[in-house]
């Protein structure tokens, strides 16, 4: 099959802009192969790159004397004690799920699945983070059924428990969803193995399933905004087999244990070519690739597709060539591909060759660490307008529009469709706070969460920041666990335009600043940029994926009110309904600041809490929807009524920062507010738990009715 001529519309097909091929041909002298224009489009684009975001990741905390290993690598990976290490990362597939829901999920889960068990790690939970359109808009009912189902039907026959997320709701997501994946796997501290390729003449070998025309193009795909040609992109989507990627851990795992493994790499966006690339440059080396010797499962497929195929269930390993052959016996056992397609080479070249033909010959360097940097122009984002007045409303009726609507409902419909407890190490499942997953064979345990408030962000980008990772703190800290660091998945719209830079530049330097004051530095993450459709942009929405350890003796805290514990709210209570739920479910409105964010008493509040936890029954942080909401979803979870005796609207349905609800017995409440005093940590009692009913101020509903509407609002809207 003859190549197609290099045209100005097949550069720009490639997401090339002039400038970027006018350093092609300086690089190279010469007009560059089809195959070559392939490989440059899939590791120039922003996904492959981070070509607008790189400037501003490295002013972010990636390091503390818990990380074994920050950024620049498949996953994180942080010091748990006792030699053992957990492994983590958070990354997008958005533009997939938009447009194929089902498979574009399942790859996600299982392209993040991978990027754990190549570091040596075995996944023990996941978690995801999965944003819609309004309710009633005609695509969100499809993709809301489509992404839960591929979420679940990937983790599911894999066979790792889902333990947290979060699901939302927003017409800003209309024309592109956005579905966050992430997974933590536990190691030993000494035995991660990493992708930098070492040692000249070694064998390059192919792992797994075979390469088909699934995904090609997928990574310049995904950095670019959608447009009415949407549809043409469907076949740029990858298909999954979870039954295939169990064996292919399973196989990857044995195979670490024989030393066998020099570096190895995950196939996952831009496949072959990004995987290769990858561990060469960060080894300092070359890459010749056979491609006549790749496992294939379609015919004549060209170099140009099995270079940009991202087929999935795949691994690139540079092999020890004296243990070849057993390497080969442990792939062989699980049924899986093992072919040596190529070698490490001294030279600075990537060098790709089919059935004796060169069809890219290019300076590996180049493609990679020397791929192009931008420093987009920004503008800060506006100082948000002063917030007009908020009428009057009864506390139970705005209570109920919160229970109702979609995005403070009960998320059962969603997370009964997961295996939650598979591996038997499950504490605390989705639905409350923070997943808490049992260390096998130990006495610790993980809490893993994830957050974010998009319209914080899109009000004041710093504080929205910030706000996002002092959520992921005080979810960790309502558990007990001690918050040890952070993955980030920054999804935002076209970087071109100055106004999304300056969301996200004003987004980064508060998730900065707060990563720093909690300590909890950022070891992984994946940015997504150019979430657009036909110009329009999601709301920013940087989430923030955290991981917190409970040491050996140190019991989380899980229990439930009961009859008779009063409540306390811990941190101190202005009433702020800027950017509120109460704002926008009830009034329809997206007005005023987003809450303020002091992150000395973030702190102060998270360590008092957890130094005081045998004093505490029951604890949530309080956020979106204020005390109102938390104290309903206590005793909902509990199944004992509550009174809150305060009757302002604000201070029911304020959502300042840096606060804990919190129940306990009388005598130990008495004992916390001494503590509190001591600590100079602001804390009130606000109420009891008592009866079968919920009241605010004056305004009083059966806690049953409420329950009903709660736990059934999601299904109504979407089974």
């Amino acid at each position: 099959m003859q190549d197609p001529a290099i045209t100005e519309d097949l550069i720009s097909a490639h997401g090339i802009n002039a400038d970027e091929y006018a350093e092609i041909l300086r690089i190279m002298n010469r007009e560059p192969t089809f195959t070559e224009l392939g490989i440059f489009s899939a590791m120039w684009n922003e996904h492959c790159s981070y070509k607008s975001s790189k400037k501003w990741l490295r002013t972010l905390p990636t390091t503390g004397p818990q990380v074994i290993c920050g950024p620049g690598e498949n996953a994180g990976v942080v010091d748990i004690g006792d030699g053992q290490a957990v492994v983590f990362k958070m990354e997008s597939h958005n533009h997939p799920s938009y447009i194929e829901p089902y498979q574009g999920a399942a790859t996600g889960v299982g392209g993040i699945l991978r990027d754990v068990f190549t570091m040596g790690a075995r996944p023990i939970a996941a978690m995801n983070a999965l944003s819609f359109g309004e309710k009633d808009h005609p695509k969100t009912r499809q993709l809301v059924h489509g992404v839960v189902e591929g979420v679940g039907g990937y983790g599911n026959c894999f066979g790792v428990p889902t333990v947290g997320g979060e699901v939302r709701f927003h017409p800003a997501y209309n024309g592109n969803c956005l579905v966050n994946a992430f997974a933590a796997g536990l190691a030993d501290a000494d035995k991660i193995f990493y992708s930098a390729a070492s040692g000249v003449g070694r064998p390059v070998v192919y792992l797994g399933a075979k390469t088909g025309r699934d995904g090609v193009g997928g990574a310049t795909m995904a950095s670019a905004e959608f447009d009415d040609t949407i549809e043409e992109k469907r076949p740029t989507v990858q298909v999954g087999d979870p039954f295939t990627e169990k064996r292919l851990m399973e196989a990857c795992l044995e195979l670490m244990q024989t030393g066998a493994v020099i570096s190895i790499q995950d196939m996952g966006a831009a496949g072959l070519t990004c995987s290769a690339v990858e561990m060469g440059d960060k080894g300092k080396l070359g890459i010749r690739l056979d491609l006549e010797k790749v496992p294939q499962r379609e015919a004549n497929m060209t170099a140009y597709e099995m270079m940009l195929s991202e087929s999935q269930e795949r691994m690139l390993m540079v092999l020890d060539p004296a243990k070849e052959a057993e390497a080969r016996a442990v792939f062989e056992k699980w049924d899986l591909d093992f072919a040596i397609v190529g070698e490490t080479i001294a030279e600075d070249r990537f060098l790709i060759v089919h059935n004796g033909e060169v069809k890219a010959d290019l300076p590996l360097s180049r493609l990679s660490s020397s791929a192009p940097e931008y420093d987009r122009p920004w503008v800060p984002s506006d100082a948000p307008a002063a917030m007009d007045d908020v009428p009057a409303v009864d506390s139970i009726d705005a209570l109920k529009a919160l229970l109702g609507s979609p995005n403070y409902c009960a998320r059962n419909w969603v997370f009964e469709q997961y295996d939650t407890m598979v591996m038997a190490d499950t504490v605390e499942g989705p639905g409350w706070g923070a997943g808490v997953i049992r260390v096998h064979d130990t006495d610790k345990m993980l809490a893993f969460t994830s957050d974010v408030t998009p319209r914080y962000v899109k009000a004041n980008p710093v504080e929205g920041g910030k706000q996002a990772v002092a959520e992921a703190f005080r979810n960790l800290c309502a558990v007990g666990a001690k918050p040890l660091a952070t993955t980030d998945n920054l999804n935002f719209g076209n970087p071109e335009k100055p106004e999304i830079m300056g969301q996200f530049v004003g987004a980064l330097q508060g998730i900065g600043r707060a990563c720093e004051e909690l300590d909890m530095p950022i070891v992984s993450g994946n940015v997504s940029l150019y979430n657009e459709t036909d110009g329009q942009a999601i709301l920013p929405t940087p989430t923030i994926g955290a991981v917190g350890l409970l040491a050996a003796g140190e019991e989380p805290i899980l229990g439930r009110a009961r009859d008779g514990h009063v409540a306390l709210v811990v941190g101190e209570t202005q009433g702020h309904l800027g950017q509120s739920a109460l704002l926008y479910e009830v009034f329809n409105r997206e007005d005023g600041d987003a809450p303020a964010v002091d992150l000395v008493a973030e702190r102060r509040n998270g360590e008092f809490v957890r130094a005081n936890r045998d004093l505490i029954k029951a604890c949530t942080d309080l956020s979106d929807g204020g005390l109102a909401l938390a104290a309903f979803e206590m005793a909902s979870g509990s199944n004992v009524g509550v009174v809150i005796d305060e009757t302002d609207q604000a201070v029911l349905f304020g959502e300042d920062q840096g606060r804990y609800l919190v129940a306990c017995n009388f005598d130990q409440a008495e004992a916390l507010v001494v503590a509190a005093g001591q600590a100079g940590v602001p804390i009130a009692t606000v109420g009891r738990f008592a009866g079968d009913s919920v009241r605010l101020g004056g305004s009083e509903a059966p806690l049953a009715e409420l329950k009903d509407l709660h736990s059934g609002a999601f299904a109504g809207h979407f089974a």
